[in-house]
């Protein structure tokens, strides 16, 4: 059915990336036998200008399910370095560049698909998305959007009614298309294509592209190419150190999951992990455990040092070596402060920042039994006022079961904590728990809790176990 008012077809769409040669290909959307809307994002309408209730089901159905449009569909060119080897094969291979359109923030956003049929870049692949898939997605980006990491977030998702085949999920299983709203899906492996095909040209158009859009800050400035790559890795820093603060493990760091923009986005494997382990790693197929949770710092630096290699086609390799090496201090500054934030603070000094943030590792690395996520919920959930008045008060009521050798880190960071309290006035109180309530949402989403939710879906067709555990993140 025809709708000549659907609010998403009347949105004022620029042709940015569209713009670009040699960038992306023009493609078709695939035809579903079926679309049923399983999921809209309502939190978002208001930053493009819309209000959710003028926008309908089926305009969502209409849009982002049988893919009536007003501007070319864009499968970007990309390739990448996967698990530290280079793939010249890649490519957006299901899905693509639904539209760009301008936020009432003054930022360009992207309607980007997941889940929406072949591209010239598919190879052997069917160009769908699992349903879990879908449903994966929508629980890591709200989950990390809640907790303060920078993140694209899923706008739509629409079941399609087809039955696909993996190999890393009971299959046949079911079929969704998915619409992704994020700043951009230009990565790094979009520049790491054109030095492989040696065009310094495109490379520069692209990167104009970058600051015009992206940062239009430091547009037109002397050395905006390096203020540019600086401002890259400060930001791609502050990323890692809000999935390390938040418990997250992204699982495939490869540079084709980078995002010139450094958001986080396209979510494969990832988990939040269940305890602190560093070692902990998240893709089944990563044997060695390059993406592991400890790793991810590593990770991130190694690809904007590869990103390097085709920058230096246009940019001076000695100016972008310099700023990498300030990687450390931005990340240190980043985690510190989330962390501090999840503790219920928004400053300390850097002694007790170090004392507090050590004392909560070596705690948490030392109780297994002490869930990483479950720690700041338990946190928020237990502090009071009268903790400041005695180091017995903190967790009184706790009821993990500690060892005898476990339980003298409890009483370091009870201590830790407490001397901390008695340095801040009584009415400062207030404020750490409001602090700890915004930092640390009540849910967490582990492995067992996803597999809860989506058999409840699988077994029922029920969602509104799903739909209750988004809205609980805004508890």
């Amino acid at each position: 059915m025809s709708h000549p008012s659907n609010p998403f077809l009347n949105l004022n769409y620029e042709p940015a990336i569209e713009s670009l040669a040699d960038y992306h290909d023009i493609v078709t959307a695939a035809e579903y036998p079926m679309h049923k809307l399983r999921w809209r994002n309502d939190d978002i309408l208001p930053t493009i200008g819309l209000a959710p209730s003028e926008v309908s089901d089926d305009d969502f159905i209409e849009a982002f399910g049988h893919f009536r449009s007003v501007r070319p569909f864009l499968a970007l060119r990309y390739h990448g370095y996967q698990f530290g080897e280079y793939n010249p094969q890649l490519g957006d291979g299901r899905g693509f560049i639904y539209g760009q359109v301008r936020g009432l923030d003054d930022e360009l956003y992207d309607f980007g698909t997941k889940g929406s049929g072949r591209t010239p870049y598919s190879r052997s692949a069917d160009g769908r998305l699992t349903l879990k898939g879908g449903v994966r997605e929508i629980i890591a980006s709200e989950a990390l959007h809640r907790m303060g990491v920078t993140t694209s977030r899923c706008l739509s998702l629409v079941e399609t009614g087809e039955d696909l085949w993996r190999g890393d999920e009971p299959s046949p299983t079911r079929s969704s298309v998915m619409v992704r709203f994020s700043r951009s899906h230009i990565r790094f492996g979009t520049f790491e294509r054109l030095r492989w095909i040696g065009r310094a040209d495109l490379t520069r158009n692209l990167l104009d592209h970058v600051l015009q859009i992206y940062y239009p800050h430091i547009w037109g400035k002397e050395n905006q190419d390096g203020i540019f790559y600086l401002e890259l890795v400060e930001r791609v820093a502050n990323l890692c150190a809000q999935w390390m603060a938040a418990g997250f493990c992204h699982a495939v760091l490869n540079t084709d999951n980078m995002s010139i923009t450094g958001e986080s986005f396209d979510y494969g494997p990832f988990a939040f992990i269940p305890t602190y382990d560093p070692r902990f790693t998240a893709a089944y197929f990563d044997y060695a455990g390059r993406y592991s949770y400890a790793n991810q710092p590593a990770a991130c630096y190694w690809n904007l040092e590869k990103l390097q290699d085709p920058l230096s086609m246009v940019m001076d390799k000695d100016d972008m070596r310099s700023s990498l090496e300030k990687f450390k201090d931005f990340y240190r500054e980043a985690y510190c402060e989330m962390m501090l934030k999840r503790l219920g603070f928004i400053t300390l000094s850097e002694p007790e920042t170090e004392d507090l943030i050590g004392a909560t590792l070596e705690l948490l690395s030392g109780v297994q039994a002490i869930g990483y996520n479950q720690f700041f919920v338990k946190l928020r959930q237990s502090f009071q006022t009268n903790w400041r008045e005695d180091t017995n008060n903190i967790f009184a009521e706790h009821d993990w079961q500690l060892s005898d050798e476990q339980l003298p880190l409890l009483e370091k960071w009870r201590v830790v904590y407490h001397q901390l309290l008695i340095r801040q006035p009584i009415a400062e109180m207030e404020n750490i728990a409001h602090q700890l309530k915004q930092a640390n949402p009540t849910i967490i989403f582990l492995r067992p809790k996803i597999e809860e939710l989506w058999e409840r879906i699988t077994v029922d067709d029920d969602w509104q176990p799903l739909y209750d555990a988004i809205a609980q993140l805004k508890d």
